[in-house]
């Protein structure tokens, strides 16, 4: 049976220009659809619903080798950085194993 790795992550980040909710997710919304289509990854927000400026998304990287899993959120994290209306505040990652 082929081993399964799953590499998480929580992304802090701030919508400087966002003046309502609806701007918010206007920004959020093209970065959101780019990270979801992408294979073997998966993200949802997960913090700060009602917060104009705050966001917080939740990564998860799924896949047999564990390297593909870092290069996912590697590309991932320079997708978000990329973005010059979002500040990242954080990028933390870890890997969860088997319980």
């Amino acid at each position: 049976m082929a081993e399964l790795n799953v590499l998480a992550a929580r992304v802090d980040l701030r919508v400087g220009a966002a003046g309502s909710l609806k701007a918010k997710r206007a920004a959020l919304r093209p970065l959101l659809d780019r990270l979801a289509n992408r294979k073997e990854l998966s993200v949802a927000e997960i913090d700060h619903p009602d917060s104009w400026q705050l966001a917080c998304l939740g990564l998860a990287a799924v896949a047999t080798p564990p390297g593909r899993c870092q290069e996912l959120m590697d590309s991932s994290e320079r997708l978000v950085s990329s973005r010059p209306d979002l500040e990242v505040l954080g990028f933390n990652t870890w890997w969860l194993g088997p319980s």
